[in-house]
């Protein structure tokens, strides 16, 4: 019985562990958002999810490579952003594997269903680190 009782929470609040990487719960949500499969290179993946209220935002960190980073971008129809005008800082939250100002420095790639849901995307080639940011307003 728990393990049905685990999988309707799981599906109606999905658990988020914004403050250890690589956990199983972590590892679902990254297939459930990120969806590209979680391939050998991807790691320390951390996530955080504020779904409370009339808007909801997602944020994502972890390491992979460029191919993995080049799958992701073309499974989310993200486009190089030339403007790179709003990051969408004030919307994020802060922890220590967020490091906004590294991304604010990096390209960000975006989609838009035309001005209610947005998905943000850095990928750092020197370090092999990925920054996912999902919301809507």
């Amino acid at each position: 019985m728990k393990k049905q009782t685990d999988k309707v929470v799981d599906k109606v609040f999905p658990p988020f562990d914004s403050d250890k990487a690589d956990t199983e719960n972590n590892k679902r949500r990254f297939k459930d958002f990120i969806k590209v499969e979680l391939t050998e290179d991807v790691k320390n993946i951390y996530c955080f999810d504020d779904a409370i209220g009339i808007d909801a935002d997602y944020m994502f960190s972890f390491t992979c490579n460029s191919q993995t980073s080049d799958k992701i971008i073309k499974t989310h129809n993200l486009t190089r952003d030339t403007n790179n005008s709003d990051n969408g800082f004030n919307l994020q939250h802060d922890f220590d594997w967020w490091d906004k100002d590294k991304i604010s420095q990096l390209v960000k790639y975006s989609w838009t269903n035309g001005g209610q849901y947005y998905k943000y995307y850095w990928f750092d080639n020197e370090n092999n680190k990925a920054y996912y940011f999902e919301f809507d307003m």
